[in-house]
């Protein structure tokens, strides 16, 4: 086990800024605002995936290539060149790395691995790569590309038996190696003895004979738990670290891994040390595996806790009431959640759970079961289990945690199941904590069923029940439960504690690439949980006038309902942004369109409801009357949500752009270019003394003074953690705490405390000394300090003794 602080590990920064690479964007660019990032506070830039990718990319995380750095971004030579000129400013370099898995780009011979694979089949050197399970197609590999039966394709297929680099088979945008000596075969039976077999793209789901990362058939799974496969993929990064060019990483989905611990300590021993987290969605109270050799997670669990925090419990009953009464829906989000799950079970992820099953008739005890009884015994138990993996490592003793999740699972799980097939519940669930059998096909089941937890839980409720279930979208985040609506002072003392004493050095954010809105969408969403009613009667109001402006298809209620809050969060917002997010929205949600089926008449009407809406000034008036009404309290959550994560326990990150108000929805709307002009001239004005006047100036004038204390004063935030307690009548509208000798002071749900009528003389107790406020300049002397006076300029204060 680890020493309290964690595991250790190579230095780590005093904060991180997210920069997204893409088109638009390369290693020049991102060296163009080394000195803003480093005016700012920042000490590390934070860079999504480096290597070669799909050629036009936006993200990075479909790398075609691990022994190139991106051509698209730049090349090697200016990724150098970018490293120089961040150095040149003291900043250092975090990297976003992929180990689970690689594209299979178009035209496939990108893929250079994948293409020998195509080619020669098993008898590839690089056959044991990815994560094929070769015997259920016969040795071939599924390749659904296809727009339907091969039968009704052959017109669309060319062969070009001359070409320089052997034969190929062309299908449209697609390229194949066609397999050695079989060139001069008749069009079909050239396909049939290829080492692959295409098929229509639908089968994917119920076919499929590899992993792949969650739905998305363009991109194959490797298996890094092999030592070879491990040093190519990382080879090239290992020597970035080697060289100094990169001082930490950030490893993405290691769900999705074979043996994620052992992955870690491979990489932890690789890279000497450094600082590495890792993208761990956590669920509900899970924590971290503290065997785990990493600093800790991307943040998401810090996100939750900190958005919790500014939401009022009290709107819980009255928002579900609203919810209900406007959708007819269920007040019961983890309902919607099992459905959801059960449904990409059956259906989008069958391919998986089919993988499953081949493997459980090797088990004797399982000889008699019927494939649809086996199939509902997997997708029951996959179900059932509530959060991403159980961390069970085949040949030793599962952990109690893991075995107090599998037997949860598996109770809740026959409770839905006939009595004739619990006994096969009782196997199974042995099976998957290891056990029930030493054999190889065991072990491979105990791995295999964690490996399709991950996709079950994305796919079930992230990308699918936070669609059907909009009561407060606030709450609908990666990792998070929209059920529990809010987190107590006291809830997150106990969380932030935690954190300095386990994982000090982890992330925390409060947004990121992945979240399905941005920190100030959410933020100003929190306000309704104060305002139940309020906005039950607004909304009703607003659809009362927009059902009248458009004919039918209208939206479904829940598509609606999330419309409304989707505009209120992002005002102001035109068109084309609210048109794709709600496509994006509807076809996640599966109910009446979706991306295998999409319904384009259904998805036309919703979008002209929208365009009506947009276009009517009654409804654009009201919906920024109803915006202006609320902005004080959201800024209040704003700048107070941001003030802690950027002073709790962790290493805070900042996703670009959001040191102003971020007002971006699900991707690929987050991931748009920065304007950094405008930044680097409101950093300058605050320097230059002028008022912070508006929330983008307030918010930058809060995160830049905040991280340059951090890395003015690292000791003071590296550990430890001091809840403070204001008292009098409105204590419980203040969070407060230290860190060394910096104290943290936010107000929490502003419209509550406007009701009690401001603070009335609650105060906060400090060391008796003067304190000065690093955000506004202003000193008060303790012990007591009032918070009226300290809430005067803005409603957060990050104190320190003056003249330190």
């Amino acid at each position: 086990m680890p020493e309290p602080a964690g595991w250790a590990h190579g230095p780590a920064p005093t904060s991180t800024y997210r920069l997204q690479l893409q088109p638009g964007f390369g290693f020049a660019d991102a060296a163009d605002v080394a000195g803003y990032l480093a005016a700012l506070g920042v000490s590390h830039v934070y860079l999504s995936p480096i290597l070669q990718a799909n050629p036009g990319s936006r993200h990075g995380y479909d790398v075609v290539d691990h022994s190139r750095i991106s051509a698209g971004l730049g090349g090697e030579p200016a990724f150098r060149d970018m490293v120089a000129r961040f150095r040149d400013h003291g900043l250092g370099v975090i990297a976003d790395i992929v180990p689970n898995h690689m594209a299979i780009p178009t035209p496939e011979s990108l893929n250079r691995q994948l293409w020998s694979v195509l080619r020669d089949g098993t008898g590839s050197p690089y056959a044991h790569w990815f994560d094929v399970d070769w015997a259920a197609e016969d040795g071939r590999l599924l390749l659904p590309i296809l727009a339907g039966p091969v039968r009704d394709c052959l017109d669309d297929f060319t062969v070009n038996q001359f070409h320089e680099d052997g034969p190929l088979l062309r299908y449209f945008n697609h390229v194949l190696p066609v397999r050695p000596g079989t060139a001069h075969l008749p069009l079909p039976g050239l396909l049939a003895a290829q080492h692959y077999r295409l098929a229509d793209w639908r089968t994917a789901a119920t076919q499929l004979n590899w992993r792949r990362f969650f739905d998305v058939t363009s991109l194959i799974a490797i298996r890094v738990e092999l030592q070879d496969v491990f040093d190519a993929t990382h080879a090239l990064l290992l020597r970035l670290v080697a060289e100094g060019l990169i001082d930490g990483l950030r490893v993405d989905h290691p769900d999705g891994l074979a043996d994620p611990r052992g992955y870690l300590a491979r990489l932890a021993a690789a890279t000497g040390g450094a600082w590495i987290v890792t993208e761990k969605i956590l669920s509900g109270a899970e924590e971290l595996p503290r065997d785990w050799q990493c600093a800790g997670t991307t943040g998401y669990d810090a996100l939750n806790s900190v958005g919790g925090l500014f939401t009022d419990p009290a709107g819980a009953s009255p928002l579900t009431t609203t919810y209900t009464r406007f959708t007819d829906g269920t007040p019961r989000f983890a309902d919607v959640a099992e459905t959801a799950k059960r449904q990409v079970a059956r259906h989008s992820l069958a391919a998986e759970v089919y993988r499953l099953g081949r493997l459980l008739e090797h088990d004797p005890d399982l000889s008699g079961l019927r494939f649809t009884d086996q199939h509902e015994v997997l997708t029951e138990l996959l179900t059932a289990v509530p959060v991403y993996r159980a961390y069970v490592t085949p040949g030793e003793p599962p952990p109690a945690a893991s075995e107090a999740i599998v037997a949860a699972a598996a109770a809740s799980a026959g409770h839905r199941l006939p009595p004739r097939l619990r006994p096969a519940l009782a196997v199974v669930s042995a099976l998957v904590l290891g056990l029930a059998s030493d054999a190889d096909w065991a072990r491979e089941f105990a791995v295999r069923f964690q490996q399709t937890c991950g996709p079950v839980m994305a796919k079930g409720v992230e990308d699918t029940a936070f669609y059907r279930w909009p009561r407060l979208t606030s709450r609908n985040e990666v990792g998070g439960d929209p059920e529990r609506l809010a987190v107590s002072p006291d809830g997150f003392h106990a969380f932030a504690e935690r954190l300095a004493r386990d994982w000090p050095a982890t992330m925390t954010t409060l947004s990121t690439h992945d979240t399905k809105r941005q920190e100030d969408v959410r933020a100003r969403l929190a306000v309704l949980a104060e305002i139940p009613q309020r906005w039950g009667a607004q909304a009703a109001r607003w659809h009362d006038r927009a059902v009248t402006l458009s004919p039918e298809p209208h939206p479904e209620p829940d598509t609606e309902y999330l419309l409304w809050q989707t505009l209120v969060g992002a005002w102001p917002i035109d068109y084309d942004r609210t048109a794709e997010y709600l496509v994006k929205a509807m076809r996640e949600a599966k109910t009446r369109t979706s991306w295998t089926d999409p319904d384009e008449s259904y998805e036309a009407g919703v979008l002209a409801f929208t365009q009506a809406v947009l276009g009517d000034p009654e409804l654009t008036a009201g919906i920024t009357a109803f915006v202006d009404g609320i902005a004080a309290d959201a800024r209040v959550n704003s700048l107070g949500a941001k003030l802690v994560q950027l002073t709790m326990p962790g290493v805070p990150d900042v996703y670009q752009g959001c040191e102003l108000a971020g007002y971006a929805l699900v991707d690929p709307d987050n991931r748009r270019l920065v304007d950094y002009p405008l930044r680097r001239t409101l950093l300058a004005a605050h320097d230059q003394g002028s008022p912070a006047n508006g929330l983008d100036a307030e918010k930058l004038l809060v995160t830049a003074r905040a991280l340059r204390l951090r890395r003015e004063h690292p000791d003071w935030f590296a550990d430890g953690y001091t809840p403070l307690h204001a008292s009098g009548p409105a204590a419980g509208h203040a969070l407060a705490f230290r860190r060394g000798q910096a104290v943290t002071v936010v107000t929490r749900l502003p419209a509550g405390l406007r009701d009690l009528g401001g603070w009335a003389g609650t105060a906060l107790e400090v060391p008796a000394g003067r304190w000065r406020d690093v955000l506004t300049g202003t000193t008060r002397a303790g012990p007591y300090l009032l918070l009226s006076d300290l809430a005067v300029r803005l409603p957060v204060t990050l104190l320190i003794p003056d003249g330190a």
